[in-house]
């Protein structure tokens, strides 16, 4: 016998949808997202601030793999993301499913070289815009009685490292307020995962790092030594899928050659 993941009720007039915030080209992580979600035929809104981003990923998927609608918005503003939200509502359609893919850049950064405005930064996008975008979600999926709502961390949300202190806490910060909407809102049927995405994503931003450094450091590590992002995307897909009597709360992924 197949479980499906139980429904208790829909919103009249109003189609279930996703929404993944931090989409960006076909082969990054966001991307693949919007287009594994797609292919279900499931309407994805794509958010990300590149506007010829979005525009390479929506021309990237024929319109017979999915529909997708891209969106621009500066996740840091609390009132971009309510107009998010407002914009799906108006559409007609209302989330069902609700990912935060996004993050400044990880860049070494030393304690005594770290500047206010760099710490509020990381701060604002990859701590405070998860926050707005599940205090959106959430209310968005109350009313149906049923979500998933998943966020993206990375290595540095168990530990710290030299040079990465500011990142690390902002996603530590991020892990902990997850397992808290976790515990407040899975029992009204709101599934909240963390993804513990433990090593480099063979994808475009990895890439375009340090003028090819970036592109030369996923060569030497090879198909298996890196994350691929197509196969990452499958494994929220699944969570997404998991029938409510065995949600998993946080799900670490690694290349199987990758140490720790």
């Amino acid at each position: 016998m197949t479980l499906e993941p139980r429904r208790t009720k829909t919103v009249s007039g109003l189609r279930p949808c996703a929404v993944v915030v931090g989409s960006g080209h076909r082969d990054g992580l966001g991307g693949a997202l919007c287009a594994r979600i797609a292919r279900e035929g499931l309407p994805v809104y794509a958010v990300g601030r590149n506007t010829e981003k979005l525009a390479s990923l929506v021309a990237s998927i024929p319109g017979e793999e999915g529909e997708i609608t891209p969106v621009v918005a500066d996740i840091s503003a609390p009132e971009a993301i309510t107009e998010l939200f407002a914009k799906v509502e108006e559409a007609g359609h209302r989330p069902e499913l609700v990912i935060f893919n996004a993050a400044e850049r990880n860049l070494p950064k030393g304690l005594l070289e770290m500047t206010p405005a760099y710490l509020e930064q990381l701060w604002r996008v990859c701590y405070l815009g998860g926050v707005y975008v599940g205090q959106q979600a959430i209310q968005q999926m109350l009313p149906q009685g049923h979500g998933t709502l998943i966020f993206t961390g990375a290595s540095a949300s168990l530990r710290g490292k030299a040079r990465f202190g500011a990142f690390a806490a902002v996603k530590a910060a991020l892990r902990n307020h997850a397992q808290a909407m976790a515990r407040e809102f899975g029992p009204k049927g709101i599934h909240v995962a963390h993804v513990v995405v433990d090593g480099i994503v063979n994808g475009d931003r990895a890439a375009r790092f340090g003028f090819g450094l970036g592109k030369a450091y996923l060569m030497a590590k090879g198909d298996d030594g890196s994350l691929l992002p197509d196969a990452v995307a499958e494994a929220y897909w699944q969570l997404h899928r998991q029938h409510r009597s065995a949600w998993t709360q946080e799900l670490d992924l690694r290349p199987f050659k990758e140490t720790f």
